[in-house]
């Protein structure tokens, strides 16, 4: 897919690696609708940021797991640009729990996980999906996580909903080709302002863990996580169904 002078919805884009994969839109001429929850002046600071790219940038609230909510997004989007071609499914959320202390995950907890991190981006597809389809080209990027993989990761309801993520990449390929692609990608460790808060004085000393499991040596930033679900719109068309890893080689690891 050449993006150019496309049009794409980036849902949690207000930071992290929805920002960084709105300006890479907009970078390549894709307009963009940045939707956010809570952080409203960071997203229209990326709307902003966007639109010095030289495109139409908008800013969307809503909470995705509201389907009402993530009808109207993907109407607004489509009715500032006209069309609708790209569906970033970024938005998520998690609790902080050790996995050995199953006491204190609530049932609040894996209702607000899964509604977020896996019925958010199925409200958002089917939301889109008429939209998509009349792009002709249309395509979804699903963020997943090597959590939902190797079962690592904040906590057990999260490692499960992105389990899901992928899984639901899958069902959703085959649902709506051939004309919609759907895609996912699974970062690792993500430096960044999430796990800052989410690890608090942990922080450093995970992220060097990190470092030292992965085969390269690093972990992602944002703009690295952007870069692959770029390469997964402007690459290949006949790529469905899949998840792509993005962690420096953490899966594989050292010898």
């Amino acid at each position: 897919m050449n993006i150019s002078g496309k049009a794409a919805l980036v849902t949690g884009a207000s930071r992290g690696v929805g920002r960084a994969t709105a300006l890479a839109l907009a970078k390549g001429g894709c307009s963009v609708a940045i939707n956010y929850n809570r952080s409203r002046e960071e997203a229209e600071q990326t709307a902003e940021d966007a639109r010095a790219c030289g495109v139409i940038a908008i800013c969307v609230p809503g909470d995705v797991s509201d389907d009402e909510a993530c009808r109207a997004m993907v109407t607004a989007a489509a009715r500032t640009f006209g069309r609708l071609d790209i569906l970033i499914n970024n938005a998520g959320t998690t609790r902080f729990i050790p996995h050995a202390n199953l006491e204190a995950v609530t049932d609040q907890d894996w209702d607000r996980i899964f509604s977020v991190n896996l019925r958010g981006p199925f409200h958002c597809a089917r939301a889109a999906r008429k939209h998509l389809e009349d792009s002709g080209a249309g395509a979804i990027i699903n963020v997943a996580s090597v959590a939902g993989i190797a079962g690592t990761g904040s906590s057990i309801p999260y490692c499960a909903s992105k389990a899901a993520v992928i899984n639901l990449t899958i069902s959703l390929a085959r649902a709506l080709a051939p004309k919609i692609r759907v895609n996912a990608v699974a970062p690792g460790f993500i430096a960044g302002d999430w796990l800052r808060e989410g690890l608090g004085p942990n922080y450093e000393m995970a992220k060097q863990a990190a470092e030292n499991r992965a085969a390269l040596g690093k972990v992602c930033e944002p703009e690295d996580v952007a870069a692959a679900i770029l390469g997964l719109l402007t690459g290949s068309d006949l790529i469905t169904g899949q998840t792509v890893v993005c962690d420096g080689g953490a899966l594989v690891g050292r010898l």
